[in-house]
């Protein structure tokens, strides 16, 4: 793995988790290389759903909405889903405050939207 990528991809059942390692997810060039691993994985994993693990996260830049964005219309394409799992309140009000929590279901941990994903595929 890159050493720069602040994520780690896990395949579970029809669906992907993507963990985000960092508690702040800052730098423009991890945040390039995650998206460019997500991507790939993808590509050769086709997943019907992607979540989004925040656990650990307690700081993000707003590029990270971006990649949360072009992966959700990459997944769209194949009639693939992006949730958002295990978020902390101050982060959620990003996604009030820019309307993203209407396109996004958020789970409040990573097993809630493990199931909920493998039941909607």
């Amino acid at each position: 793995m890159d050493k720069k990528t602040c994520v780690e991809i896990t395949g579970e059942g029809s669906a992907a988790v993507v963990a985000f390692k960092a508690t702040s997810i800052s730098d423009v060039e991890g945040i390039s290389a995650a998206s460019k691993q997500i991507k790939e994985f993808i590509e050769e994993n086709h997943p019907k759903g992607i979540i989004f693990d925040f656990e650990q996260v307690k700081f993000f830049s707003s590029q990270v909405l971006g990649l949360l964005l072009d992966i959700r219309a990459k997944l769209e394409t194949s009639k693939g889903e992006v949730v958002i799992s295990a978020i902390n309140p101050q982060l959620h009000r990003v996604f009030k405050i820019t309307n993203l929590d209407k396109i996004f279901r958020f789970f409040p941990d990573k097993e809630s939207a493990i199931k909920a994903v493998g039941t909607s595929a």
